[in-house]
């Protein structure tokens, strides 16, 4: 016959995966895909409507405002024009002195509500598209010309689908959002 058998409790034997470190790419990239709160607060769309959509991350726009800015500058300079030089110097660096005081995670400092800096993108993109042919550059300069208009167009279809967030809460009109709510859902 069988003796029966006693259950024993039994402690559980939880041991947690170890933790590989994390190189800066790594930590990066993580950083620049995360839609958790630490991301920001959603901004406020604009005209009610834009950004189209949400799926470009914050951080990867601000990457692209940086080396935009900085794209048209260079171009400018190197060019040799002028005036192509002229326009590239004062286009980047207002897109490079906007994204360094906007209220998001990779500033210098947090200024300028996440909105202006929205309508400062699309305004950025309309003038960088349109001075090479305003300003009469783009014959003399054709490889500077390319570089804005592509910068301009690039930066506007980014805009349009940025999820675009603050870090202090800051939004146009002064007013502090600390609790997101629906704001952009």
């Amino acid at each position: 016959m069988a003796e029966p058998q006693t259950l024993r409790p039994s402690t559980p034997s939880f041991v947690p995966p170890p933790v590989l470190p994390e190189g800066r790419f790594r930590r990066g990239v993580r950083r620049a895909m995360d839609r958790s709160a630490a991301a920001g607060i959603i901004s406020r769309p604009l005209l009610g409507r834009l950004p189209l959509r949400r799926w470009v991350p914050q951080d990867l726009h601000s990457l692209m405002d940086y080396q935009g800015g900085t794209a048209v500058v260079v171009a400018g300079v190197l060019s040799g024009d002028a005036v192509a030089k002229s326009a590239g110097i004062v286009l980047g660096s207002t897109v490079l002195g906007v994204s360094l005081l906007t209220d998001y995670r990779l500033s210098l400092t947090k200024l300028i509500p996440i909105e202006a800096h929205e309508i400062a993108d699309h305004a950025f993109g309309v003038a960088s598209i349109l001075a090479p042919f305003v300003l009469g550059y783009a014959k003399r300069s054709p490889l500077a010309a390319a570089i804005h208009v592509a910068v301009g167009v690039t930066t506007i279809l980014a805009s349009l689908v940025t999820d675009y967030r603050c870090q202090t809460g800051m939004h146009l009109g002064g007013e502090l959002a600390t609790d997101p709510g629906a704001i952009g859902a």
